[in-house]
């Protein structure tokens, strides 16, 4: 099944992407050191199921590092939930709370809850959600849409502890971790698609070869976390957990989820382009003239580097070098009157279905807030520069391809376990 010699972490990103008892048996079976355990007391957990900061590392800048191993479980549930039905969603999640350790070494886990799924109930969400149907965000864009009830995120730097979560969550596993395993979601969900990935330093290398979308000459650099060869996710260039968070109504604590699945097609952006116009069309052409990134560009520090100027002056760059930068264009939007920074990405890669993919989770309070820096990062107010076209010489839009959208609410933990619109569980609460 596995390639001797492989690489054992070019094998644990093969396990969790395959997924099955085969798979964890195999991983299980590679295992170096016990996952540390969870908690039975609720209340030394976050009460916010999107804080996770405080549970994973972060490198010598400051910034964030997510989890290597990534599963995604979309799911249905049939009719309009009852008591019973929380009680074992409720158990499910609660087994891995007590199982591992919420954090990179053990596990790190959210669920979140789509608009199909609130509009079974007689009674609407109340304004302080802001949540509303998937659509297209671009003119050039034609996905489909992930509707499905619930949106369920495990995330561990173990791929033994994501893939025996989710034979746990199926029913496949009585005990998880040591810990006995109360209630499989799978009594209360179907699960209607599965995706995976990964993210850091070397694993989009080890993925490159034979992948859709990736050139045969393997130029994924050995040292960069994402296929496209550059660090992203810098520190002043997230949104805090803070500011992503519902601060009033019912679902106070929680906040909205955007998540889209899209394609790489990187043939042209690694054999057409040299590394100075990768760092243009990725940060700023001012970026390359100046000699800013180096690299993956890990001598960036916290930041991405840029500044107001850059901004300021992206129709005279346009003119100048002939083509513009995507941080630079999504930057217009993402920061609101005081200088806050409105959204919260949390991206891995994929190589689901063979293809060289990225998942792009986005946290922020209102589903509004991502729509609009996405507006920004098209570039169609700077069409008109003749250089400028729609997909080419603008930002990265010519080698990503959206193929799925997907919007959910991700309510605070005492809410998590299939909650009605006004902010209840009953039968839990």
């Amino acid at each position: 099944m596995f390639e001797r010699g492989a690489s054992r972490r070019a094998f644990l990103k093969s396990a969790v992407a395959l997924g099955g008892a085969t798979a964890l048996s195999a991983c299980l079976s590679r295992a170096e050191e016990p996952i540390p355990s969870g908690t039975t007391d609720p209340s030394s957990l976050p009460a916010r199921q999107h804080a996770w900061n405080d549970a994973l590392p972060r490198d010598d800048a400051g910034n964030v590092v997510l989890p290597r191993h990534q599963v995604l479980l979309y799911l249905d549930h049939d009719g309009v939930p009852d008591a019973a039905a929380r009680e074992t969603v409720e158990a499910a999640l609660t087994t891995l709370d007590g199982a591992y350790e919420r954090s990179n070494e053990g596990l790190i886990h959210s669920i979140g809850y789509s608009p199909r799924y609130f509009s079974r109930f007689d009674e609407s969400l109340p304004e302080s959600v802001d949540l509303p149907e998937p659509r297209a965000l671009s003119s050039f864009e034609t996905p489909e849409f992930d509707r499905q009830d619930a949106l369920l995120h495990l995330a561990s730097d173990r791929a033994d502890a994501v893939l025996a979560a989710e034979e746990a969550l199926r029913g496949n596993r009585d005990t998880l971790n040591g810990t006995d395993v109360a209630a499989p979601l799978t009594d209360a969900f179907t699960v209607a698609d599965r995706r995976t990935g990964f993210v850091g330093p070397g694993m989009p290398a080890e993925r490159q070869d034979e992948l859709n979308g990736i050139p045969a000459s393997g130029p994924v650099p050995e040292e960069s976390p994402l296929f496209m060869g550059f660090k992203a996710g810098f520190a002043k260039t997230q949104a805090t957990e803070d500011y992503v968070t519902i601060d009033e109504g019912p679902f106070a604590g929680g906040t909205t989820k955007h998540l889209a699945t899209i394609r790489q097609r990187l043939d042209d952006w690694y054999g057409e382009q040299d590394f100075e116009e990768r760092v243009m069309e990725m940060f700023s052409p001012l970026h390359a003239e100046r000699g800013l990134v180096e690299g993956v560009g890990e001598n960036l520090g916290d930041d991405s580097g840029l500044t107001q100027e850059m901004l300021d002056t992206i129709r005279e760059q346009a003119a100048e070098f002939g083509r513009v930068g995507h941080a630079q264009k999504a930057a217009r939007a993402n920061r609101d009157a005081d200088g806050n920074v409105r959204l919260l990405r949390r991206h891995f890669e994929s190589t689901d279905d063979g293809e060289a993919s990225l998942h792009f989770p986005s946290l922020q309070r209102r589903i509004t807030d991502f729509e609009e820096v996405r507006t920004a990062m098209n570039g169609s107010d700077l069409t008109d520069v003749p250089t400028i076209r729609q997909r080419v010489n603008n930002g990265i839009l010519e080698y990503i391809f959206v193929q799925r959208r997907g919007n959910f609410l991700v309510p605070p933990r005492s809410l998590r376990s299939l909650p009605t619109p006004t902010g209840a569980v009953p039968g839990l609460d």
